[in-house]
C-alpha cells in the first residue's frame, strides 16, 4: 500500500505545510537567536531585550485589552506564518504569545506544530505535554500530540504507537465530537489500518462539520480501499 502510505504520512503530520529549514539548521542558528526557543530558552534576558519586551506588550495590551487576547491574536499570527512555512517568525510569535500570557497553552501549541514540522518530534511531544497540564482539554493539543504518534506509528509500525494515537484522538473527540481535524484524523488512521468501518465513520462524521479538509485524493483513495 505504498499510495496510502504516502497520503497518510502527508495527512497526519500537525502542520501539512513546506518548510524553509532543516532541524539542524535550526539548532544551529538557536544557539546565537533565543526567539527561536520555546519561553526564549529561558534565559536571563539583557536590558534592551527587556525593554523591547515592555514595549510589545504595551502596544498589544493598548489594542486587545488583555492578555489573552493579545496571546491569541499572536498565536494566530504564529500559525499564519507557519501555514506559509515562515517557521522562524512562526517562533518568534509564539514566544510573543507566551510572553503576554504565560497560561494560554495555545503558545505551547505552537511551539509544539513547529518542532513537529521540523520533524523534531520528542521535542513536539514536550511542548505539547506542557501545554496540556496547562489545559488537560485542548482538543487542539490532544490531536496533534495524537498526530505525532500516528505519524511515527506509520513510519515505524509500532503498535504502542497506534494505540496511544487513537486514545488521545478520542479524548479530543469527547470534549468536541465536531472537531473537524479530529475526525479526518481519525478517518485517516483507520484507513492506514485498513479499518474501513472507522475510516468510513469518522470520514462522514468529519464532511457533516462541512470541513474542507477532506479532499478528492482521500475520497478516492479511501473508496479504492474499501469499496461498498
Amino acid at each position: 500500500m505504498k499510495y496510502s502510505i504516502t497520503l497518510v504520512l502527508i495527512i497526519l503530520t500537525s502542520i501539512v505545510y513546506g518548510q524553509q529549514i532543516s532541524y539542524n539548521d535550526w539548532k544551529n542558528a538557536a544557539k546565537t537567536e533565543i526567539r527561536l526557543l520555546p519561553k526564549y530558552g529561558n534565559v536571563v534576558k539583557t536590558k534592551e531585550q527587556k525593554a523591547a519586551d515592555q514595549e510589545l506588550m504595551k502596544t498589544y495590551l493598548a489594542q486587545q485589552g488583555t492578555h489573552r487576547k493579545a496571546s491569541e491574536v499572536l498565536v494566530g499570527l504564529g500559525f499564519n506564518y507557519l501555514y506559509k512555512g515562515d517557521l522562524k517568525t512562526a517562533m518568534f510569535r509564539f514566544n510573543q504569545a507566551w510572553l503576554l500570557d504565560p497560561t494560554n497553552e495555545n503558545s505551547f501549541w505552537g511551539f509544539g506544530a513547529v518542532f513537529s514540522t521540523l520533524g523534531n518530534f520528542p521535542d513536539a511531544l514536550k511542548q505539547y505535554d506542557e501545554g496540556l497540564l496547562i489545559n488537560p482539554k485542548s482538543t487542539n493539543i490532544l490531536t496533534d500530540k495524537a498526530s505525532v504518534f500516528m505519524n511515527r506509528y506509520a513510519t515505524e509500525k509500532n503498535e504502542k504507537d497506534f494505540t496511544l494515537a487513537i486514545k488521545l484522538f478520542k479524548q479530543s473527540y469527547l470534549l468536541n465530537p465536531k472537531y473537524a481535524n479530529m475526525l479526518f484524523k481519525l478517518s485517516t488512521g483507520y484507513f492506514f489500518k485498513k479499518d474501513c468501518v472507522n475510516a468510513w465513520k469518522y470520514y462522514y462524521e468529519c464532511k457533516k462539520t462541512g470541513s474542507k479538509l477532506i479532499t478528492e485524493e482521500y475520497t478516492k483513495a479511501l473508496t479504492n480501499l474499501c469499496k461498498k
